[in-house]
């Protein structure tokens, strides 16, 4: 099987390519850089890019991805956003992987008259949550033994106790927090491919305070978690046939 996996910077690049002995690059148009990883026994083929922070720069980043590999004769078989997150307590520590089983675009919409929030499914602007298979949580949960729940997506990281009870409240089976995820999903859909969205926790979500951070910690976790993974995904019934990405509200 082929496997793209988008994260945001090379820090998280590399801690996914570690999971496999050796990579190679391959240029993509516009300049951005696949590493190829095939871990022992050639049953998968590991594409990683970094590229960039944000929803936007996600998803051009892995339209680019899968548009080249289509164009080639040889799609993808998965998308994955990979990378750090921060994690929603106590559910999600420090350290925790997490995998979605909805990826959501938690500031995507526009405020009430009243306060509140309204996403773009409400506004009727199309949908503001991409669900992942049922099978393909369960094995990545059965896998790594990460936290299943809904991922979020936001363009401002959360930095405070307010904010982060408000997402808390309007999202209660939010896990974690990313730039990112979102902007994948949409790519994954528009291409007719499975997504999903994997993270390792560097930090609570809530006040900023990167004195109690740990990056590295989470990278290794992130590391952890794909050398578990590949094997699993080398399996021939690792990618159901009813998977394709869900959209809903």
């Amino acid at each position: 099987m082929r496997v793209l996996v988008v994260t945001a910077v090379p820090a998280e690049r590399d801690a996914v390519t570690a999971a496999a002995p050796e990579r190679r690059e391959f240029p993509l148009p516009g300049g951005a850089v696949l590493h190829r990883v095939v871990p022992d026994g050639g049953a998968v083929v590991c594409d990683v890019l970094a590229a960039g922070v944000g929803p936007a720069a996600a998803a051009a980043g892995a339209a680019t991805a899968l548009t080249a590999a289509a164009l080639a004769g040889d799609p993808y078989g998965l998308v994955v956003s990979a990378g750090i997150a921060g994690g929603f307590a106590p559910v999600a520590p420090v350290g925790a992987l997490v995998v979605s089983d909805a990826v959501v675009a938690a500031d995507l919409g526009a405020q009430s008259g009243d306060g509140g929030f309204l996403s773009v499914t409400e506004l009727g602007f199309g949908s503001h949550s991409h669900r992942v298979a049922e099978e393909l949580v369960r094995a990545v949960a059965g896998a790594t033994g990460a936290v299943r729940g809904e991922v979020l997506t936001v363009s401002t990281a959360t930095g405070t106790a307010e904010r982060a009870g408000e997402l808390a409240v309007r999202h209660p089976g939010a896990v974690a927090e990313g730039m990112e995820g979102f902007g994948v999903a949409e790519a994954a859909a528009a291409h007719g491919v499975p997504v999903l969205e994997l993270r390792a926790v560097s930090n609570e979500v809530g006040p900023r305070d990167k004195g109690a951070w740990r990056i590295g910690e989470a990278l290794r976790a992130l590391t952890g978690a794909f050398v578990s993974l590949f094997p699993v995904w080398g399996q021939p019934s690792d990618l159901p046939t009813d998977s394709l990405p869900v959209q809903g509200g």
